[in-house]
């Protein structure tokens, strides 16, 4: 399969920010934030490279990819992997349903 290049949305990319930021503040440390940072870049390698071994959702034909407490939603292109959404799973579904149908 052809590995295909990561867009992030806007909204992905600021959710994966506001989370880190949390994390600085949180442990008053940026090294949490780093190891996030290291774990989301290999699994979005892994999404490019395979992106169909990750599960697929009830939204139109976007997948999910776990990452512990957090899960990546991303839609999959002929030339590309569009991030929708960078999820910390222990926060209010609602949300993340709203912004998951607006795709």
């Amino acid at each position: 399969m052809v590995e295909r290049n990561v867009i992030w949305t806007k909204t992905a990319d600021i959710q994966f920010v506001g989370i880190l930021e949390y994390w600085v503040k949180r442990n008053k440390s940026t090294i949490y934030s780093k190891k996030l940072v290291r774990l989301v870049a290999e699994r979005t390698k892994e999404i490019a490279k395979s992106p169909l071994i990750f599960k697929s959702t009830d939204f139109n034909d976007i997948r999910v990819a776990s990452l512990g407490n957090f899960s990546i939603f991303y839609k999959i292109t002929d030339k590309s992997i569009i991030i929708y959404a960078f999820w910390d799973n222990r926060q209010n579904p609602k949300r993340l349903l709203d912004i998951l149908r607006q795709k």
